[in-house]
């Protein structure tokens, strides 16, 4: 192996990359358990399809785009390695293969549209979404990639290099860029029928909790890994990523009790994703205590966030936009008050002596993605759905989009129908075992 080259950075980022790769299907749980049952196999295929799309695109030039040699003042990755040519097993990234480094990041680009699928549940045209997110990862998610993670010889993204943004593990390029895109998206497929009138309750709260506890698994790669080292950073990041979604758990779960008077185990998921979503931009960069009172926050906030479209009249089906944009935001910006000076970055928060300038840097970074994200996002679905159509029909959303889209459904009560069926059946005739109206209402 070439001088420099690290076989347990190595094998740290390998694995963290296929914890990565599991947060996908750990998504598709939290979101199938999360629509009704007519829905479900729609919601887990959304997530999944992801892996298959991105993983091409990402060979042809995804990667490239995103971390080849910056060709236009940070904005955009060059061509040089295209359908990942020129690579040789032996080059590296810092002490690591650059194929190991490609496979952890491409992970981050899969998960990332596949969050955008729970602000369109149940009325989505698969194709339609196909078709988004291949144009959506190309023209949003990789440039974006490359402003926030794209690092080379100490130079890096124009958020970054020129503005000074921190992002350690992508609360703007992942979170906040996923949430406005579905905010965007939402707006074009318009709301669901029924919205604020019928009940759309999750149907399996145990696969939502199975989701959401794969999701806090696999983001130990997310965060630790994103140092692409095991040393001190990755271990600051670990445990960051733990105290941050346990107190924003606790956080949402607070708000939910005073505002709603119960805890739900909806809530206790949806509280933990978000700490985990609130401290991805910032684990590298505060204190254990700082984790705490970030999660604190963010989890009542977002608690409070999800209600916000309601008031507003948008149907974000599955609170993409108050988990994940406001989550990614939040997480972003609270780095201005609470970053150390140490771990990461030697920049300071306004808590630790360091002034509003860190803050403004984080202020511009979450106003770039975020409007860039949505804009895009807002024309690419427009032109979707003004050609081949975005949104199934009527009788289509009535009936569910796993039947019409999949032809087929993710529980079948068939065979349970006719054996209760069978059960109920009488074996031997009706008068000689079922009283008779006049008998039952005499002895009434």
């Amino acid at each position: 192996m070439p001088s420099g080259f690290s076989g347990g950075d190595t094998a740290f980022v390998l694995i963290s990359a296929a914890l990565v790769m599991l947060m996908t299907p750990g998504l598709a749980f939290f979101y199938g358990g999360m629509v009704r049952v007519k829905s479900t196999l729609n919601m887990l295929i959304m997530s999944f399809i992801a892996l298959g799309i991105v993983t091409v695109l990402w060979v042809l030039y995804g990667f490239t785009l995103s971390f080849g040699p910056d060709s236009f003042h940070g904005l955009i990755g060059d061509f040089s390695m295209l359908g990942m040519r020129h690579i040789g097993m032996n080059t590296l990234s810092g002490t690591i293969p650059v194929f190991a480094f490609s496979a952890f990041q491409l992970m981050f680009a899969v998960i990332t549209p596949a969050l955008i699928s729970g602000a369109i549940a149940d009325r989505a045209k698969f194709a339609a979404w196909g078709l988004f997110v291949a144009l959506w990862v190309t023209i949003v998610y990789f440039p974006v990639a490359h402003w926030v993670f794209y690092t080379n010889n100490g130079k890096g993204g124009w958020l970054v290099d020129h503005v000074g943004v921190l992002d350690f593990a992508g609360g703007t390029a992942v979170h906040l860029n996923a949430g406005m895109a579905g905010l965007a998206l939402a707006l074009v497929l318009g709301k669901r029928i029924g919205f604020k009138k019928d009940p759309m309750r999750p149907h399996s709260l145990p696969l939502v909790m199975l989701g959401s506890g794969l999701l806090w698994f696999g983001w130990f790669g997310f965060n630790a890994g994103s140092a692409l080292a095991a040393n001190g950073l990755a271990g600051l990041a670990f445990i960051n990523t733990q105290i941050a979604t346990a107190a924003a758990m606790l956080g949402w779960l607070a708000f939910e009790k005073i505002k709603h008077g119960a805890f739900t185990s909806l809530g206790a998921a949806s509280g933990a994703v978000t700490g985990l979503v609130a401290i991805t931009p910032a684990c590298a960069y505060i204190s254990p205590l700082g984790s705490v009172a970030l999660g604190l926050a963010c989890g009542a906030l977002c608690a409070w966030a999800i209600s916000l479209k309601y008031k507003l009249g948008f149907d974000d089906s599955l609170d993409v936009v108050g988990v994940h944009a406001v989550g990614g935001a939040a997480g972003a910006l609270l780095i201005g008050l609470l970053a150390t000076g140490g771990g990461g970055s030697p920049a300071k928060g306004l808590f630790y002596g360091g002034g509003f300038s860190q803050l403004g840097k984080q202020a511009i970074g979450v106003g770039a993605v975020g409007a860039y994200s949505f804009v895009l996002a807002w024309l690419i679905g427009k032109l979707i759905d003004k050609t081949i159509g975005f949104r199934v029909s009527e009788d289509v959303e009535v009936a569910g989009v796993d039947q019409s889209e999949h032809a087929e459904s993710a529980y079948d009560f068939s065979a349970v129908g006719a054996a209760l069926s069978k059960a109920l059946a009488p074996s031997a005739p009706v008068a000689e075992t079922v009283a008779s109206p006049a008998e039952t209402k005499v002895d009434a």
